[in-house]
């Protein structure tokens, strides 16, 4: 009896020590990391931000249990540049990606065909290559024990190329591979690549960290029928219709991965972030066509969106609509969740420190031409560097690119759509905005 009493007994103690040991090696681990990237949406384009129409409460939800940055730029205005800022936290003047495309002239067929494609990729490999040798975040979490899992855009090469534990995306010229490929049906047909990849590394025990960067809202825009009457209702033309229901279909998708968090008890451990690659404007006659002073412009129809980081119990949620926050705070950022050191390298900020983001007083941006004229000298294609410093914004154009193009300062918090040029009456807050701008940056051509 005795010896049976103090086996039960024995028994519970270390039950509950095992338990107990359980959950302070989960509240060690560093924290998931689910990062949703949506492509191609005006940075008011979302209805906490005050759209009219478009309804987004998926993620509505989740900016209000975020630290969110309502003031949030993207460090170029082009997908391929921008999604590769935000994995390596480099401007693309330092990561060497500056545009989607070689520039090379090709007489033999049609762009994007089977001829056009070989040659592109013999000719951006090497790029693709050196940018793979980069310490992108993949790398700097594999130490740590993270699975990685790549789904939707993705420029760079294959998922394998760009140290992913699993992937999407192949590559291969051949099938088709540029952009995203076999990747890009994530979100538009099934969610269930992301959901089996958590699972299996939950049970697994390894943190993960999944890229989902899903072909939406951007062109096609071929949403469900229920969301395309929806708006047809409500929209001034059936092009602006399929956008905004493109918008809401990607914010079910958000929807449909936070509450698989949630179903599966992960929420509290997984640090969700959100950020937009690039803006949009919808031509209201012209379906899938994007307007001047949105996607490739400087303009804040290009580079502005909104970016958020949820982390239940560690990051206190905010509606920050003073400070600025750039796509470059987000490797340093989750450099800081992770424990991992500092890298004086990288240009961002951890946004998680509120001395860090008072004493940033600018930020800055670069937008390129579409296609890559030298990849000897990537920068080359520059056409705008941007400065931000509230209220006002310079655009300054590069003189060799765009000799004829003056300076534009424009007082964003008074005239958000830019539609006044001061920069002749402010010639002081110009001069300020270029010291800045030159101190952050100047392309070797135009020191020649």
């Amino acid at each position: 009896m005795f010896y049976r009493y103090h086996s039960k007994t024995f028994l519970i103690l270390l039950m509950g020590f095992l338990l107990a040991s359980c959950e302070t090696e989960k509240e060690n681990r560093p924290p998931n990391i689910l990062l949703i990237l949506s492509d191609d949406q005006a940075w008011n384009d979302y209805s906490f931000l005050g759209h009219p129409q478009i309804e987004t409460p998926r993620l509505d939800q989740l900016a209000s249990e975020s630290l969110t940055f309502t003031r949030g730029y993207v460090a170029a205005p082009l997908c391929c540049p921008s999604l590769a800022t935000i994995i390596s936290g480099l401007y693309p003047h330092q990561h060497g990606i500056t545009g989607n495309d070689p520039l090379f002239e090709f007489d033999r067929g049609p762009r994007y065909g089977s001829e056009w494609m070989e040659k592109r990729a013999a000719l951006f490999q090497p790029a693709i290559n050196q940018f793979n040798e980069l310490p992108l975040l993949t790398k700097r979490l594999a130490p740590l024990g993270y699975r990685s899992l790549q789904t939707g855009k993705w420029w760079m090469g294959s998922w394998q190329d760009s140290h992913f534990d699993e992937g999407m995306t192949h590559g291969d010229h051949t099938k088709g591979g540029r952009h995203g490929d076999n990747g890009l049906v994530i979100g538009r047909e099934s969610l269930d690549p992301i959901f089996d990849f958590i699972k299996k590394a939950n049970d697994e025990g390894q943190p993960f960290f999944v890229w989902y960067a899903p072909f939406l809202p951007h062109s096609p825009h071929t949403p469900p029928k229920k969301l395309e009457d929806k708006y047809l209702a409500k929209a001034p033309t059936p092009a602006i219709a399929k956008y905004w229901a493109m918008c809401e279909w990607f914010d079910q998708t958000c929807g449909d991965l936070l509450d698989f968090l949630d179903n599966n008890d992960l929420a509290r451990e997984t640090l969700v972030i959100y950020v937009c690659d690039n803006g949009w404007i919808q031509e209201p006659d012209q379906p899938n066509k994007f307007a001047p002073r949105s996607k490739q412009s400087p303009y804040e129809g290009g580079i502005r969106t909104p970016i958020m980081f949820r982390w239940p119990g560690q990051i206190i949620q905010k509606m920050d609509n003073t400070n600025l926050a750039s796509s470059i705070d987000i490797v340093p950022t989750i450099l800081h969740a992770c424990n991992l050191p500092s890298d004086a390298t990288l240009p961002g900020i951890n946004l998680m420190d509120g001395n860090a983001i008072v004493d940033r007083k600018a930020i800055f941006a670069e937008a390129y031409e579409h296609d890559i004229k030298d990849l000897e000298e990537p920068t080359r294609s520059l056409k705008y560097r941007v400065g931000v410093e509230y209220p006002w914004k310079l655009i300054v154009p590069d003189t060799t690119n765009l000799p004829e193009e003056a300076m534009s300062l424009f007082n964003i918090l008074e005239d958000p759509t830019e539609q006044q040029n001061l920069a002749n009456s402010k010639p002081e807050e110009v001069t300020k905005l270029v010291q800045k701008i030159d101190s952050w940056w100047i392309p070797d051509h135009l020191k020649r």
